[in-house]
């Protein structure tokens, strides 16, 4: 039996895995790329040049690829990559790339993106990432692995969300969000150390704990500034990789501009 719905339009430069379902009204429109084992559920629209892995579920209304909200788009060829086993919930949008951009907007997998959430041009999504409904992400934004972001949260242009990181619902993101922490509020602030993700993620007890008192330390306490409050982690724990990590991304954000470390390399191609 055909796994191809009759009332599904594909474009012919279409290239669909044997075993791709498409359902009823779905429209594969461009040299669209399906891998091994991808549904579609009715009402789909994946477009331009995009190609997807395998095991990917999209679901009613959900557009893919179509051209990025950017005015200095004039119709380039951009593309979309996308990786394995992301689930695309109802009405989820991802746009390519930008010529300026580096023309590449990327997504890699295990990912789960919830009601009417946005994946804006020339962004970079790492993998096990939840983007739950209508949460925003604007131009050139980066999420690193295993982030959560949290209900209608919203974020800038050029911000970068680190590894493990958890973003309160409604929270507007204008600045980075380091890795290992919760940040909520108006304005959004760390609020604390994000130790049930590196649990749940494996991390031993004891390093838990020396990045939950750095977190503290640097980004809730106002016991020491900031600049002294790193000095002094990085001395009590030299070459910890988590708390490497931490200072990294502090630092990068502080060299960035307006607290956004790809903000500062904006302008360079692929940035």
């Amino acid at each position: 039996m055909s796994r191809i719905h009759p009332t599904a339009v594909i474009d012919a430069s279409a290239q669909l895995a044997d075993d791709v379902e498409v359902g009823a009204h779905c429209v594969i429109d461009g040299p669209v790329v399906l891998g091994a084992g991808n549904r579609l559920l009715p009402n789909v629209t994946i477009m331009g040049a995009t190609t997807i892995g395998s095991g990917n579920v999209f679901y009613p209304g959900s557009v893919i690829g179509a051209a990025p909200q950017d005015l200095k788009h004039q119709g380039e060829v951009t593309r979309l990559e996308i990786g394995d086993d992301n689930h695309f919930r109802e009405h989820v949008t991802v746009h390519p790339g930008t010529v300026t951009g580096g023309g590449l907007t990327t997504l890699g997998s295990g990912n789960l993106l919830m009601v009417g959430s946005h994946v804006a041009h020339d962004c970079r999504v790492g993998s096990g990432i939840v983007l739950a409904n209508h949460v925003l992400l604007a131009g050139h934004v980066i999420v690193h692995d295993r982030a959560i972001l949290n209900g209608a949260s919203a974020l800038h242009h050029f911000t970068t969300v680190g590894r493990f990181a958890y973003v309160g619902g409604l929270t507007r993101i204008t600045q980075d969000v380091h890795p290992f922490t919760i940040i909520e509020g108006h304005p959004a602030r760390v609020r604390a150390c994000n130790t049930v993700g590196l649990r749940r993620a494996g991390v031993e007890a004891d390093d838990i704990a020396i990045v939950k008192a750095a977190v503290r330390s640097i980004l809730v306490s106002d016991r020491l500034s900031a600049s002294e409050a790193m000095e002094a982690v990085e001395a009590e724990h030299p070459g910890h990789a988590l708390v490497g990590e931490l200072l990294d991304s502090i630092r990068a954000a502080n060299e960035g501009r307006q607290g956004r470390a790809a903000e500062g390399r904006r302008g360079v191609h692929g940035s």
